[in-house]
């Protein structure tokens, strides 16, 4: 097939989750036999924090401005297989409406921020990548969250597939790796900051740094504020790029795994990171939310303290083998139900059924860009 993705990133993985997604994504459906074009915005902020501008496993658009460049980037997409339009594209609202005009397809939409989608929905009816008027004309709603949330997006907003589509790992990369003495802790996090997360952060590691002085912690992710205030056993990294992630993994004892409040809330949303960690064999300590035992085991395959002092038990009393074995099951059921492979597989199930036009292809597509009433989709 000759798929089309009008993506956030794939060549830039700095603060963002969608690179290393759609990268895992991309080479697995390349090595199947698909051939991929990858579109995305030449946006500032990833222009200078490029670490993959030229994938082996894709070809590579970046355009500067949609209104400009519509006729072309449309034409890229005019023989497709399937198309895929991701959430946070920039312009993706203006791309759907043109695709769905041009009678492209199936145009699917791949959602990997659904609980933050969701909300704003909820509440306006649209966000910034999306409208609620726009569900019911997706071949396929591919949501990184399951549970009720896919009942939701069918019964409330009118989509005519509604699948869980999770991340994925992909296990070429991420494998347990030898340690470097950059990476060595006792306790590591990998992350973005994000205000809704920082509370747990420094109740689970900071917290724990101040109670064990003598172990060393290490916080690794941009944008934290400098105000912040670590204790002196916390070393912070600014950024570790994509290939760095095995190492880093492999060479602390535990490393943390934490949800954004409106993730945890919704359930079911494993973020790209839990994988990741999980298929380097790393000892994982994570939060709480719905849904998590239906990818990791608790007390099995992950620990979920819910204080520094359950933390500091845990850092102190479980014995080397114990921790070994936790992340080798943890590596074994993700990839047994988790890899790249697992995904693509799936995303070729999806386009065949999306290939087949629903009854309903031929009603008007809504032209209107104006919040959509909510109660409208009950």
């Amino acid at each position: 097939m000759k798929l089309v993705i009008y993506g956030l990133t794939i060549t830039s993985a700095w603060g963002n989750g969608h690179a290393t997604t759609y990268r895992s994504l991309a080479k697995a459906l390349r090595r199947r036999g698909h051939t991929i074009l990858f579109i995305e915005k030449d946006a500032e902020w990833y222009r200078s924090n490029r670490d993959l501008p030229e994938p082996a496993f894709c070809t590579v658009r970046i355009y500067s401005d949609w209104a400009a460049e519509e006729v072309s980037l449309l034409q890229e997409a005019r023989d497709a297989d399937a198309i895929v339009v991701g959430s946070y594209f920039p312009d993706a609202i203006a791309a759907t409406r043109a695709l769905l005009a041009a009678d492209s397809g199936p145009v699917l939409f791949y959602d990997i921020d659904t609980p933050i989608t969701m909300a704003r929905l909820r509440t306006h009816g649209r966000c910034e990548y999306l409208e609620a008027a726009l569900i019911p004309h997706y071949a396929a709603y591919l949501s990184f969250t399951g549970g009720p949330t896919i009942c939701e997006l069918e019964q409330r907003f009118g989509s005519q597939h509604a699948i869980p589509f999770y991340c994925s790992v992909d296990p070429e990369i991420y494998k347990p790796t030898p340690s470097r003495a950059e990476y060595a802790c006792d306790l590591s996090y990998l992350g973005t900051y994000a205000r809704d997360r920082q509370p747990m952060l420094i109740s689970l590691l900071n917290n724990t740094a101040q109670q064990m002085s003598e172990r060393a912690f290490l916080v690794a992710g941009a944008m934290y504020p400098e105000e912040t205030i670590w204790q002196p056993n916390v070393r912070r990294i600014t950024h570790v790029s994509p290939p760095d992630h095995p190492a880093f993994y492999s060479s602390s004892r535990f490393t943390l795994n934490l949800t954004r409040d409106e993730m945890a809330a919704a359930g079911w949303s494993p973020s790209v990171r839990l994988f990741e960690a999980s298929a380097c064999g790393a000892a994982i300590l994570s939060d709480r939310w719905d849904g998590l035992d239906r990818f990791l085991t608790p007390g099995e395959e992950i620990l979920l303290p819910t204080d520094a002092a359950e933390v500091t038990s845990i850092l102190r009393d479980m014995s080397d083998s114990e921790r070994t074995a936790l992340g080798l099951r943890a590596r074994e059921r993700i990839l047994a139900e988790h890899t790249s492979d697992h995904r693509a597989e799936e995303f070729e199930a999806i386009v065949s059924v999306c290939s087949t036009p629903p009854a309903d292809a031929s009603e008007t597509v809504p032209q209107t860009t104006a919040a959509t009433s909510p109660a409208s989709f009950h």
